[in-house]
C-alpha cells in the first residue's frame, strides 16, 4: 500500500512538471507587453499590459495610469523633480479624421502651430497620419513627471533584468519600470532624442527594442535619430546620427513620412527589423546603420496600421494595430504573408508590443523527460534500503541539489539559467506533508541558496520543492537524510 501511495506521488510530479513545461513555453510564445489605451478604441497610450496575443484577453495589469506613483531617479534612486510643461509647450487637445478613417481620433498637438489657426479651422497638423485637425478644447499643462505623460509608442522588455523601457512621445528621457519592485525609474537630464513638442511627429521616438547583444536600440519616426542605450550597471545613452538607405530601395525610404510610427525586432544575427506604421518592413544592419526595404506586408485588413510588434518565434512577428481593434495578427519576415492569430471579436489596439524573443532563434533541445510507466517506476523500498542512492524521480530542469545523502542539515540549491523572480523552496516528509519552506529570489544567470533543515529533523527520506508560480516552475527532488 505504502509503495502503490509513492507510485502516485511520483506519477503526480511528473504530470506537474510535463504540465508546467507546457504552460511555460506557450506564456512565452504568445503573450506580450502592450502599451494600451484605458478601454478598447481608445487614444490615450498611457496604460501597459500583459496581452495573450491568441486570445485578446489581458492576461495582467502592468501600469495603470489612474494608480499613485513616484518616479525614481535611475542613477540615484531619489524622487524625480516635478515639473511641468511651459508654456509655450502647452497642448491643445484637438478632434482629427484621417482621409482614410471618418472615425474622429482624439490627437494632442502644440499650441504654437495652431494658436492662430483655431476656432474651428482645418489646418495639418501630423504628417505621421497625414491627418486634419479641428481645434475643440484647451488641454491644462501637464505635468512631465507623470509616468506615461504625453503617451507612449516605444516599448522593450529587457529580459535579462526584468525591466520594461520606454520614452514618451514627447519628452526626450528614457525611463524604465522594474518588474520585479513595481517601481519607475527615469533617466533624468539625459537627452534621449530631440523632440520639441507633440507637433514634432518627426523626431517622435516610436520604436524600440532590445537586442541580441543585450542593448536597447530606440529610432526617431523620420529614421535621422537611431539611439543605442545599454543596460548594465553604469547605463549609457548614445545617439548613433542617422540610418542610411540601401542603394536598393528605390522609391522605398527608411526617412519617409508616410512611414512615420511602428515598431522594431531583434534577430538572433546582430539585425533590427522595422515595421513601419504603413506595413512597410526594412532590415537594419546595427553596424553599418543601412535600412533595407524588405517589402510591404500583405493580407492585412483595411485600415490595419502596423504600430506594435515582437517576434513569436523563428521567423514567424506578431503584430497590433493601434488604430484597429477587429485582432492581433502574425506574419512571416521571409513571405511578409499575414495572417489573423487573435480568436476574440475585438483585442485591445496597442501603440506598441515587446517580448524577450529574438528571430531566427533556433529553439534549444528540450531536456527530455523519461517517461514512467508503472514497470519502470524506481522501487522506492529498494531504494531506502540502499542508504545514500538518490532517486531521481522527475526532471530537474536547470535546479540540482546537493549533497545527497545530507550529513550535516544544510542542503544546498543550484539554480543555472532560471528566470529571475521569487521561488519558494519547500521541505516536505515522504508523504507530501509540508514541514518547512523558504521564499528566494533569483537574479542572475546562475545562483547558489542554502537550505537549512529544522534541527529536530530525524534521518530519513524527504522531498525538496522548488516552484515559481510566475515563471512555471515545479520541481522536485528526493533527500536522504543521514
Amino acid at each position: 500500500m505504502k509503495q502503490k501511495f509513492l507510485l502516485f506521488l511520483v506519477m503526480t510530479s511528473i504530470i506537474t512538471t510535463l504540465q508546467a513545461q507546457k504552460n511555460d513555453k506557450k506564456s512565452k510564445s504568445t503573450t506580450g507587453y502592450a502599451i494600451t489605451a484605458a478601454e478598447k478604441g481608445g487614444r490615450s497610450w498611457r496604460e501597459v499590459r500583459l496581452v495573450d496575443i491568441t486570445t485578446g484577453e489581458v492576461v495582467k495589469p502592468i501600469y495603470d495610469s489612474k494608480q499613485e506613483s513616484e518616479p525614481l531617479n535611475a542613477r540615484t534612486g531619489k524622487a524625480v523633480v516635478k515639473k511641468e510643461l511651459s508654456p509655450s509647450n502647452t497642448y491643445r487637445s484637438v478632434y482629427s479624421s484621417t482621409p482614410s478613417s471618418s472615425t474622429a481620433q482624439r490627437r494632442v498637438v502644440n499650441l504654437d502651430q495652431v494658436l492662430d489657426k483655431a476656432n474651428g479651422k482645418n489646418v495639418h497638423i501630423n504628417p505621421n497620419v497625414h491627418s486634419y485637425a479641428r481645434v475643440v478644447v484647451i488641454g491644462q499643462p501637464q505635468q512631465t513627471d507623470k509616468p506615461f505623460s504625453t503617451n507612449s509608442a516605444a516599448l522593450a522588455y529587457d529580459k535579462k533584468h526584468e525591466r520594461l523601457y520606454y520614452t514618451p512621445m514627447s519628452i526626450n528621457q528614457l525611463r524604465y519600470i522594474d518588474l520585479k519592485s513595481g517601481k519607475i525609474f527615469y533617466f533624468e537630464e539625459e537627452s534621449f532624442g530631440t523632440v520639441k513638442h507633440g507637433g514634432d511627429a518627426a523626431n517622435q521616438i516610436t520604436r524600440m527594442v532590445i537586442a541580441s547583444d543585450g542593448d536597447g536600440y530606440a529610432l526617431s519616426n523620420d529614421g535621422n535619430h537611431f539611439i543605442k542605450f545599454t543596460t548594465g550597471k553604469k547605463p549609457t545613452i548614445t545617439d548613433l546620427g542617422a540610418l542610411t538607405d540601401d542603394g536598393a530601395n528605390t522609391r522605398y525610404s527608411i526617412h519617409s513620412g508616410g512611414g512615420y510610427g511602428g515598431d522594431m525586432v531583434a534577430d538572433v544575427a546582430g539585425n533590427l527589423y522595422l515595421i513601419t506604421a504603413n506595413r512597410n518592413v526594412f532590415k537594419i544592419n546595427i553596424e553599418s546603420k543601412v535600412a533595407t526595404h524588405k517589402g510591404s506586408i500583405k493580407g492585412l485588413p483595411q485600415g490595419f496600421s502596423t504600430n506594435g510588434a515582437m517576434v513569436e518565434e523563428g521567423s514567424s512577428v506578431f503584430i497590433a494595430s493601434s488604430e484597429s481593434t477587429v485582432g492581433y495578427y502574425r506574419f512571416d519576415l521571409n513571405t511578409l504573408q499575414a495572417e489573423k492569430v487573435s480568436s476574440g471579436a475585438d483585442v485591445f489596439n496597442a501603440s506598441d508590443l515587446a517580448n524577450g524573443i529574438l528571430a531566427f532563434d533556433k529553439k534549444k533541445k528540450e531536456k527530455k523527460v523519461e517517461e514512467t510507466t508503472p514497470a519502470t517506476v524506481p522501487d522506492v523500498t529498494d531504494a531506502i534500503a540502499k542508504k545514500g542512492q538518490p532517486v531521481e524521480t522527475i526532471l530537474k530542469n536547470g535546479i540540482s541539489v546537493y549533497p545527497n545523502p545530507v550529513t550535516n542539515g544544510v542542503v544546498r540549491l543550484s539554480f543555472a539559467e532560471q528566470p529571475s523572480g521569487r521561488y519558494q523552496v519547500q521541505l516536505l516528509d515522504i508523504s507530501g506533508r509540508l514541514i518547512t519552506s523558504k521564499d528566494v529570489t533569483i537574479n542572475g544567470e546562475s545562483q547558489l541558496e542554502e537550505f537549512r533543515f529544522p534541527e529536530l529533523s530525524v534521518k530519513g527520506n524527504y522531498l525538496i520543492r522548488v516552484s515559481s508560480e510566475v515563471n512555471k516552475v515545479n520541481v522536485t527532488n528526493k533527500i536522504v537524510v543521514q
